[in-house]
């Protein structure tokens, strides 16, 4: 039977993986990026982001010094009886001085900081049901650089496809190198101003290689994704084929007069990872299959 314990055992490591190493499909695309560029001062930026991610894998530290929020997607079996958040504030709170991860959660008006990234809704859990046996939890740490770059429009009908791709793409010019480039950009289409946010988020859980099942919205990714790597801003902001590793789109219907377009900007340090806690105790990690 799986106790709380083993739900704050199981974000502790799920942390320190997460925050060590990139999942697969992130790592390839840096790594194809460094191979594919020309530009000679781009390409040596690529390096160092593609030498870091093999220096914090030898090393077992994380990537990047900022380790961010931790933002948690839980999946509980309808007969679940752990208290599951519980356990999952007590593994932030233990990873933060065992992996280490830096403390960066604080009051948001006094700026007092606790020290171990645990206060008023945070960590932040997104709860749903499963019809699954396992608990299944899935993390995004996630930085200020890139989050501060997140932007809403609440568009009108009429602006239609042009008007999403006018503000994604002026979204991405005014960001700049702001964001740490090459970025991964989450779009939320639909719904209302709250769910179109939480859409952009929830976009960048799914692999970059991986299109959306809808033919309309994977061709939208697809345009974007090519419209924002001619803007020439490249790796941190110093030109080169790069600018964006992948872009997802997540989209809900929304009112007939009504265009919410949420964007949720991540830097290339993508992290993401998930854990499922069978019930006989043992974890797997199947974001981080190798």
């Amino acid at each position: 039977m799986v106790t709380e314990q083993d739900v704050t055992n199981a974000v502790v490591e799920l942390l320190r993986k997460t925050v060590v190493r990139l999942p697969q499909d992130v790592e390839d695309a840096l790594r194809k990026a460094y191979a594919s560029e020309t530009d000679e001062v781009p390409k040596m930026q690529l390096k160092a982001i593609v030498d870091n991610i093999d220096m914090a894998i030898k090393g077992n530290t994380p990537m990047c010094q900022d380790t961010g929020v931790t933002i948690f997607y839980a999946a509980l079996p309808k007969d679940c009886k752990v208290d599951v958040g519980k356990g999952i504030v007590e593994g932030v709170r233990k990873a933060t001085k065992e992996v280490p991860l830096r403390p960066n959660a604080v009051h948001p008006v006094t700026r007092k900081n606790p020290g171990d990234n645990v206060g008023e809704k945070m960590p932040y859990i997104n709860w749903r049901i499963h019809d699954k046996d396992y608990i299944e939890i899935t993390v995004m740490t996630k930085g200020a650089g890139s989050e501060n770059m997140s932007q809403l429009a609440m568009l009108t009908p009429s602006q239609g496809l042009k008007g999403i791709k006018e503000f994604v793409l002026n979204a991405v010019l005014r960001a700049g190198s702001n964001p740490c480039p090459p970025t991964i950009l989450g779009v939320g289409i639909g719904g209302s101003s709250d769910i179109a946010m939480k859409l952009a988020k929830e976009a960048l859980l799914r692999p970059i290689n991986e299109r959306h099942k809808d033919p309309e919205m994977a061709k939208l990714e697809t345009e974007l994704l090519e419209a924002i790597n001619m803007l020439g801003i490249g790796p941190m902001g110093l030109g080169g084929k790069t600018t964006c590793l992948g872009l997802n789109i997540e989209y809900a219907y929304c009112h007939t007069a009504s265009l919410p377009v949420g964007l949720n900007v991540q830097c290339w340090a993508g992290r993401r990872g998930t854990v499922r806690i069978h019930p006989d105790g043992k974890l797997a990690y199947p974001t981080h299959e190798r």
